[in-house]
């Protein structure tokens, strides 16, 4: 059945470039309608919205450095820009203006729908605990700025800085909420802008220890799993028998002893200290989940690090780090399409088939968006081995 489609595509994808092909993953309906939604096209006359996407994908899928680069890099490939789809004159200028006037928003409700179709397609994927739950790791990373660039990121007195909190389906390690805010903005205060999913398991590290808005997802028929800090006060009511050979040193359920935390979380906690051979550490798990083994709740916790390895994932492979414009928007603008094209091949891999990593296919496409090849055969015929080397060990979670 596959191998059917893939033979449709090649012949739908004849004299067609790579880039082009890519670009027929997006949904048009859905984009016009993101356009649509923000007036993104009002009283343009020659570069759309879908020209300004166009060139900032060949950005992120090309590795460019500069808005010049950019421009350079195009209209040296000015004979195939039409092919491509790109309609508008390329200027450096005009995609600057671009980036600093038009809504932000069209982007991330676009990313939103491919966010929403690689979620559907990864729905079955196993991501090293067989559950039926489906399970969320939330963290923040931060993107330092020049605060002299970038004076609406203050982060510290002469520092700027943006941050990046986002919730990671485990399934595909696909980023099912991203909120980009300045670099003072606490991670805990996230939770208040979440609306949690009946069932569903949220992993979090200590920041997000507050026992109010813990109490909140509680309430809300979902499940979390965090870490307890070291100064954690409790009072035991019983202990669950537990096998030690498996690391899990006590499986309690307790209620907080503190006045003020008990009025936050009314109710019981299971605490589980777990030892960890590998780092020779103890480590105090929290949840409200009654019904999980401990062994379970402790590796569960261990898959948090998967939203620590996207983060570096995708500051190694996009462009997250430098930015084509220092406005608030056209950093935001940025950041989404990113996320999109992030997004974008890995529906891509899933839809194909792709047997490659995240990391390969994207290598891969770099040096051939202009070739008219169909993109099966562009990745497949490659002959590319996979050497066992730090970054590759680091990457592994993207071996999809």
């Amino acid at each position: 059945m596959l191998l059917q489609q893939c033979k449709r595509r090649w012949q739908m994808n004849s004299g067609k470039t790579i880039f082009s092909q890519i670009m027929d993953f997006v949904p048009q309906y859905e984009f016009h309608k993101c356009v649509e939604r923000y007036n993104g096209n009002y009283k343009v006359q020659s570069f759309s919205c879908w020209d300004q996407f166009l060139c900032m994908a060949f950005a992120q899928l090309t590795y460019r450095e500069s808005l010049r680069d950019i421009e350079v890099c195009l209209r040296a490939l000015n004979n195939k820009l039409y092919h491509a789809g790109l309609r508008g004159k390329i200027a450096r200028s005009t995609l600057a203006d671009a980036n600093e006037k038009r809504d932000w928003r069209i982007y991330g409700d676009l990313a939103q729908v491919l966010i929403t179709t690689a979620r559907r397609l990864y729905a079955k994927d196993d991501f090293g605990i067989e559950l039926g739950n489906t399970v969320y790791a939330l963290d923040a990373s931060t993107i330092d700025l020049c605060l002299s660039l970038f004076p609406w990121a203050r982060f510290r007195k002469h520092k700027g800085a943006i941050k990046l909190h986002t919730l990671l389906d485990l399934r595909g390690s696909i980023p099912t909420l991203v909120i980009i805010t300045d670099g003072k903005v606490h991670e805990v205060n996230i939770l208040d802008q979440m609306t949690f999913e009946p069932a569903a398991i949220y992993l979090m590290d200590r920041g997000y220890l507050d026992f109010a808005r813990l109490y909140t997802i509680h309430l809300a028929s979902a499940f979390f799993v965090t870490r307890a800090k070291s100064n954690f006060k409790f009072r035991r009511l019983y202990s669950n028998p537990v096998d030690k050979s498996t690391g899990v040193q006590c499986d309690q359920i307790i209620t907080l002893k503190n006045f003020y935390q008990k009025k936050d979380y009314p109710d019981k906690l299971r605490r589980i200290r777990y030892y960890d051979p590998d780092e020779d550490s103890h480590l105090v798990f929290l949840t409200n989940n009654f019904t999980l083994p401990a062994p379970i709740v402790c590796k569960l916790y261990k898959c948090r690090w998967q939203v620590e390895l996207f983060f570096k994932w995708i500051k190694q492979h996009l462009r997250i780090k430098k930015f084509y414009g220092v406005s608030k928007n056209a950093v935001k603008t940025q950041i989404w399409i990113a996320i999109s094209i992030y997004v974008l091949v890995a529906i891509i891999k899933k839809q194909l088939g792709l047997e490659q990593s995240l990391y390969t296919i994207l290598q891969i496409l770099s040096v051939t968006l202009f070739e008219k090849t169909p993109i099966l055969q562009a990745i497949s015929q490659m002959d590319y081995t996979i050497t066992n080397d730090n970054d590759y060990i680091q990457l592994e979670l993207f071996n999809l």
